[in-house]
């Protein structure tokens, strides 16, 4: 009697038990996305103003206003991708619901 109740308690908890692991839950994408948007890139605006300033009163001007145009193109990029971003996740949303 003992042992046939210890090999079906032995069964019921390996029945319990999942043979797998749980699945990943994945990365959160979004959390990082806003930490780079609101701790980062204001950081690495400041170092470009900086670098800036101080080549502006060196007197390179025009390496100012080339490395502004550039980082103004750069910026506008961004914005482009972050635009075609959004736009693509509503075509999908159109087309697919």
């Amino acid at each position: 009697m003992i042992a046939t109740e210890l090999a079906t308690h032995i069964v019921t908890v390996f029945q319990q038990t999942p043979l797998a692991a749980e699945q990943p839950k994945g990365i959160d994408t979004q959390g990082i996305v806003k930490f780079f948007a609101s701790n980062i890139a204001p950081i690495l605006l400041a170092v470009l103003g900086v670098i800036f300033i101080g080549r502006a009163s060196r007197g390179e001007i025009s390496k100012v206003l080339t490395s502004s145009a550039i980082a103004i193109v750069g910026l506008a990029f961004i914005a482009g991708a972050a635009t075609l971003f959004f736009v693509g996740d509503y075509l999908i949303n159109l087309i697919f619901n």
